[in-house]
């Protein structure tokens, strides 16, 4: 194997994993308060279940619970993803590891008081939890911009990740005008423009740019479909870099003409994507799919289902609150949660590996980094998990609490199941060493 290339190698316990160039605690950190977040996310999703059903999605409470969804779940997952990979992406070390960990110990516990403060309505903490959220975010867009900047090679991925931080700030800076509105009132009858700009811009530009940015490098080395032609990577960031500003501007504009182009833009970089995704996979080498793959291709229908309900979404969202409910809970708890859960399986037995194992191969049989959990739990876990939010949105969309009620305690049950998963992987003993 090749650790200063990144090359994955091909056979072995290790085979089609990426190697590592960079301390393994920082990412390994940023993963297990990640979990926890979803944790707290899936549990807070089973409280919240009969506002959803309602479609009450702007309430306080089913607010709070998104937040632990979108900084806690999926951006804290996204930041140890990149402190893995940018070494093997960008052949060069983080530019600050001290900085990773520093923006780490602001930004989780801001996510923390953050979301609390948004379920319980607390002025008091609303201003602790976006000061210490905000200096998480921006010492992690500082460090890891630095990195960019010194990288020999700049490759889609690359310019992904630099975009992709550009519009986390930008949620940023409209998640402060919506917390200062709380306050004063002063965006009036604008405020749910500025909600929905706010989502779209966290969700399509931050979220779904770097998942396209990581899948040009994660798919093809997973897969083993090296070689592949990759263009459509590079159309679906462009369209979406156009498209997300126009759909955000036509909203806080009140521009229909613009949102409505915004929005086909996004819907074309994302169908790019996906022809992109669906490239790799019909390429790979690798016939059979880890759980891990096959949480990502999952994920990828999720979101290809969002996107079928925005256009109707962004037409009549205004007057049927449980659509525009069922639209969240489809991309959110469905594509990208998911998908997120993708990376989780993948990166974190690999971490859990190098930390027991790396020592000791050649000299005596290890397990293969897929020994480190049970992938029959996986697939469970991934078809309770696809099971629950398919019924959470057809029960929103008939408005039955009763039956949101019971689909929220199904996908929280799915969380714990991955929770579980990652604490076996983290402490637990392999189910068998065979390979010398």
């Amino acid at each position: 194997m090749n650790a200063s290339t990144g090359a994955p190698p091909r056979s072995g316990p290790m085979a089609g994993m990426p190697m590592t160039t960079g301390s393994l605690v920082l990412p390994g950190a940023h993963f297990a308060a990640a979990t926890l977040f979803l944790v707290a996310g899936g549990l807070g999703v089973a409280r919240v279940a009969p506002e959803l059903a309602a479609g009450a999605h702007l309430s306080p409470h089913v607010a709070g619970v998104t937040h632990l969804f979108t900084l806690g779940w999926i951006t804290t997952t996204i930041f140890g993803a990149l402190y893995q990979l940018l070494p093997v992406a960008l052949g060069t070390p983080v530019r600050w590891p001290w900085l990773g960990h520093a923006s780490l110990a602001l930004f989780a516990p801001g996510v923390a008081v953050f979301a609390a403060s948004v379920f319980l309505v607390s002025a008091t903490l609303h201003h602790v939890g976006i000061a210490l959220v905000a200096s998480g975010i921006l010492l992690v867009t500082a460090n890891v911009g630095a990195t960019l900047l010194r990288a020999p090679q700049r490759d889609a991925s690359a310019r992904a990740v630099a975009l992709a931080l550009l519009f986390l700030v930008a949620t940023l800076a409209l998640g402060i005008l919506l917390l200062h509105n709380f306050h004063t009132g002063f965006l009036g009858a604008r405020r749910l423009a500025f909600l929905a700009a706010h989502a779209h811009v966290a969700l399509g530009g931050w979220v779904l740019v770097m998942i396209v940015g990581m899948s040009h490098r994660l798919l093809p080395m997973f897969l083993v479909a090296h070689g592949v032609e990759a263009r459509w990577t590079g159309r679906a960031l462009a369209l979406l870099a156009a498209g997300v500003p126009l759909l955000a501007a036509g909203l806080l504009g009140d521009v229909g003409a613009l949102a409505w182009i915004g929005l086909l833009l996004m819907e074309a970089g994302l169908a790019c994507f996906l022809v992109q995704a669906r490239t790799f996979y019909r390429k790979r080498i690798r016939r059979r799919l880890d759980p891990g793959l096959r949480f990502a291709a999952v994920a990828l229908g999720l979101l290809a289902a969002a996107a079928l309900l925005a256009p109707a979404v962004l037409a009549r969202g205004a007057t049927h609150p449980r659509l525009a409910t069922a639209y969240g809970l489809v991309g959110l708890l469905g594509g990208f949660a998911i998908y997120v859960a993708c990376l989780g399986y993948k990166i974190v037995p690999f971490l859990a590996w190098l930390g027991r194992y790396r020592d000791r191969m050649g000299r005596e049989p290890v397990p293969a980094v897929a020994d480190l959990f049970s992938a029959t739990l996986a697939r469970w876990q991934l078809g309770l998990m696809v099971a629950a939010v398919a019924a959470l949105a057809l029960a929103v969309a008939g408005g039955s609490a009763v039956a949101a009620q019971l689909a929220a305690l199904a996908y929280a049950l799915s969380t714990l199941g991955y929770a579980g998963q990652m604490l076996r992987v983290a402490v637990g003993a392999p189910r068998k060493a065979t390979h010398g």
